[in-house]
């Protein structure tokens, strides 16, 4: 399965695996897919490349494309942050060309970042929050559940 997700809703936190080919296809479907769910709405995210051996992308206007949908389903509030593991360059790169086309979005609310290791995701992730920008106080259900996509 190219990608894969829990969710962690103890951590208010959807961990997201992409393995093998990673095509837009997948990506667009997981993406709708997970946006779906009201559950994990101003959940934090942290997409991991390391095990990518391909990225499969017609093109780079669905870096664009992508950037774009991913903007429009951002919650208003509270907007959870957004970290990808691409230890790869073509990965890592991708990810910097998402991140600076979705920054740039009309309706944009979640913080992005691109890191080469998990320890700096998760450094990320952890990082005190603004109230403005903070997850809610209230306590998700305990508990994980996932799903696989591709």
């Amino acid at each position: 399965m190219p990608i894969s997700y829990t969710v962690d809703h103890e951590r208010r936190l959807v961990r997201v695996a992409g393995a093998g080919v990673f095509s837009d296809d997948d990506v667009f479907g997981y993406q709708r897919e997970i946006m779906a769910r009201q559950d994990v709405l101003g959940y934090d995210e942290l997409v991991d490349m390391t095990n990518v051996i391909r990225i499969a992308l017609p093109s780079f206007e669905r870096v664009k494309d992508l950037a774009k949908l991913s903007a429009e389903m951002d919650p208003k509030h509270p907007p959870g942050r957004f970290a990808i593991v691409a230890p790869g360059d073509v990965a890592f790169m991708l990810g910097r060309l998402y991140k600076g086309i979705r920054s740039m979005m009309p309706g944009a609310t979640r913080e992005i970042s691109v890191f080469r290791t998990h320890e700096e995701a998760e450094a990320f992730l952890r990082r005190p929050r603004t109230r403005s920008a903070g997850a809610s106080e209230e306590p998700g259900d305990a508990g994980s559940d996932g799903g696989k996509i591709g």
